[in-house]
């Protein structure tokens, strides 16, 4: 069995900011135009008015402060509401393998290595653009990597559980360096003309390398000491959008093919499932939550990750659990990958941290890495 390190990560970031003013100010319009166009039933008792959105409630709900995106004008376009992108020949590098290789190459760069050095690709992310053939493989072809690829899907605890699949690779031999990449144009998915939601998600893709400890050579390497991983199915995350749709003759535009959740439900009971695995992840490393320097933990919302927090040490502030879903907002499987990529340079060899991701499943996912 070897030893297993993160040696690079990568952050490729979408061109388009969204701040919430913005956001709101193209919601309320799309209001404006849905409640005109349907004023008889609104007036007749059949049909509910919908309601405005405002930066104080989206602030409030979530901690959000604006978003980045792979396209702005379509989701702001009130008759629109949701991006527009451009159709790409199968000959052309598809747009989600074009952000992992951005990403990847910045991973590959901090850990001093290239392509050629990778021979495990893993795409791992909450949505695939495609059936097949795998992302991965594509992505694999476009960096020169050898060896094997396959896309997973575990919603927003995709990132984690890529990161075990790769050390348990690396571990036993199966593969001496495995790349993670995480690329999610959640704007793809989120339903922008439902108050409850519009504001949640933003884009990016990430990147982590995982190798052996032996071969590294990167200035910036984290022992991984464990992974844990762990699902409960629940309905209140969901998203009915798939290949079967047109075989049951279902609205391809209905609003349960796009990203829905019971926010309320989905916050009182994640956030004690997600403290209790990584308290008991952490007991069966014989480390106590008092002893980790820092926690990347998901970005999906600010009362929530402070909450899972104070359960854990006793306070919340964002040295000891940095936030960055203020400014990139939730980046499903992304968000936790970009905590630890941007928080990470200050802390001491012999430094414990905890990359921890939460989402649909329910899904939970733990990395107890130490600084080297």
């Amino acid at each position: 069995m070897h030893s297993v390190v993160i040696s690079g990560t990568g952050l490729c970031q979408p061109p388009h900011t969204i701040t919430n003013a913005e956001l709101v100010e193209a919601f309320n319009r799309y209001v404006d135009r849905e409640n005109t166009r349907h004023a008889a039933e609104i007036a007749a008792g059949t049909r509910p008015a919908l309601q405005y959105s405002s930066v104080e409630f989206i602030e409030k709900a979530s901690g959000i402060q604006q978003r980045y995106v792979f396209d702005k004008s379509g989701i702001l376009d009130p008759a629109r509401m949701y991006p527009h992108y451009a159709e790409r020949a199968d000959s052309e590098l598809s747009m989600m393998a074009e952000i992992a290789v951005a990403a990847a190459q910045q991973a590959l760069a901090q850990a001093g290595r290239s392509g050629a050095d990778v021979d495990a690709v893993l795409c791992a992310a909450s949505n695939m653009q495609r059936a097949y053939p795998a992302m991965a493989i594509e992505i694999q072809q476009a960096l020169g990597a050898g060896g094997y690829g396959f896309d997973m899907n575990v919603a927003c605890s995709s990132a984690t559980f890529g990161i075990e699949q790769a050390v348990n690779a690396v571990r036993t031999g199966s593969a001496r360096c495995v790349l993670v990449v995480n690329p999610e144009i959640t704007s793809g998915h989120q339903a922008w003309n439902d108050r409850d939601c519009h504001f949640i998600f933003g884009d990016v893709c990430t990147a982590i390398l995982v190798e052996r400890a032996e071969d590294a050579v990167g200035a910036d390497q984290w022992d991984v000491l464990g992974t844990r991983l762990a699902t409960q199915f629940s309905n209140n995350i969901r998203n009915n959008f798939g290949f079967l749709n047109r075989s049951e003759d279902s609205d391809p535009d209905a609003r349960d093919k796009t990203f829905r959740q019971e926010g309320r439900k989905v916050f009182k009971e994640v956030v004690p499932i997600a403290a209790a695995h990584i308290e008991g992840h952490l007991a069966d490393l014989g480390q106590a939550p008092a002893a980790v320097r820092r926690f990347w933990l998901h970005q999906a919302n600010e009362g929530m990750n402070q909450l899972v927090i104070k359960k854990l040490v006793g306070e919340a502030s964002r040295d000891r659990a940095p936030l960055i879903l203020d400014e990139f907002a939730n980046t499903a499987s992304a968000g936790s990958i970009i905590a630890f990529h941007k928080h990470h340079a200050d802390l001491m060899r012999g430094d414990i941290g905890v990359i921890c991701s939460f989402g649909a499943g329910y899904s939970v996912g733990s990395v107890v890495v130490r600084k080297r």
